[in-house]
């Protein structure tokens, strides 16, 4: 894939100068002056790309490379062809993120849609009593309620709705067609497209002519750097409150409902859906398409594999996997056994046939 106008080459930035901002060691200081203006994989690379390495499985690839510089970690730095820069790296993968931070600041989180000189777009409503400090921008459709505050450099996307009352912090990003009601927002929180926050919660009781609807007058608190995926879909609490703990994120298409309380660093990946009232801890990793019943715990640092059905508690730093999740060395156990069973049997039946 070439370079596209949609992301263009940096200007560039000297090796010696990228090594000393993401913390690397380049192995060969007289290659300093090598200049890396973009990023790439390894198997594409070219001259003024950088790329990373994290095993031996990237040896092919390497055949094909001819990056300016590549990532890796002491024990791999043989592997990098002779005429390849090695900046090497405690993670190469870390470091290589904050690279790409720098060569690439715009795709870190959604850009403005439109070009308009002035910071407040004459085509979007803003209520009369809301506060906006200095610096904050609106795009064209966006919708800010009455009593809304947000704070300098954020900026609310084309076609978002920011409700009544709503706070949101200082250098967030609300991209377009989101929306965020009865919801707190605190510093440096990326909001993706058509991301759901604050919507009443998932309640009803059986009434004698059908089902009755619980009132839900929690709220959402997202503490700082917390980032949300598109389409995601956050329910506000029934009286507690839903809260997203400092430094989470959350891929697109995840649904958490009511009182759901997820704690610091956790990252939560596509489809994942969370019931109502349960609590996640610190550091917590749940796999694609997994869904974690209500009114469970889930402690610091556990790991949920993919597609697993996590139906009771899960003490911390347990990897559970399967459905319903157990252990995930039981779960692979139980899987490889039935697995044998059935070769044994494809075999049988295939020797009675002979």
């Amino acid at each position: 894939m070439e370079h596209n106008h949609f992301f263009p080459p940096h200007a560039g930035v000297t090796l010696a100068a990228l090594a000393a901002h993401t913390g690397a060691e380049l192995a060969d200081e007289t290659q300093g002056e090598t200049i890396i203006r973009s990023v790439s994989p390894v198997a594409r690379a070219k001259a003024g790309d950088v790329c990373y390495i994290l095993s031996r499985r990237n040896r092919d690839d390497l055949l094909s490379c001819n990056a300016s510089a590549i990532f890796c970690e002491k024990a791999l730095v043989s592997l990098i062809p002779q005429h390849i820069p090695v900046l090497v790296a405690k993670s190469a993968q870390t470091s290589f993120a904050l690279a790409g931070a720098l060569l690439h600041p715009e795709g870190l989180r959604p850009v403005r849609m439109t070009s308009e000189a002035s910071l407040i777009s004459a085509a979007a409503h803003v209520d009369p009593t809301a506060r906006l400090e200095d610096g904050v921008e609106v795009e064209a459709m966006a919708v800010i309620g009455a009593n809304a505050e947000i704070g300098s450099g954020t900026r609310i996307g084309p076609g978002a709705v920011i409700g009544p009352g709503v706070r949101i912090g200082r250098d967030c990003t609300i991209a377009a067609g989101a929306t965020v009601q009865v919801a707190l927002v605190g510093n440096n929180v990326i909001i993706h497209n058509g991301a759901r926050i604050g919507q009443d919660g998932f309640g009803y009781a059986p009434g004698p002519r059908g089902m009755l609807k619980i009132v839900q007058v929690g709220r959402v608190i997202i503490q700082d750097h917390v980032e949300i995926g598109a389409n995601t879909t956050i329910d506000r609490g029934t009286m507690d409150d839903t809260v997203i703990g400092e430094g989470t994120k959350i891929d697109n298409l995840v649904q958490i409902g009511h009182n759901v309380r997820i704690g610091r660093h956790c990252g939560i990946v596509s489809q994942v859906g969370i019931a109502g009232s349960t609590v996640i801890g610190d550091g917590v990793m749940i796999g694609g398409a997994a869904g974690v019943n209500g009114h469970i715990k889930i402690g610091d640092g556990v790991q949920i594999a993919a597609m697993s059905g996590v139906l009771a508690d899960v003490p911390p730093g347990e990897k559970y996997g399967g459905i319903p999740a157990r252990p995930l060395k039981d779960y692979l156990r139980e899987v490889a056994e039935t697995l044998s069973r059935y070769d044994s049997r494809a075999k049988d039946k295939g020797a009675s046939n002979d």
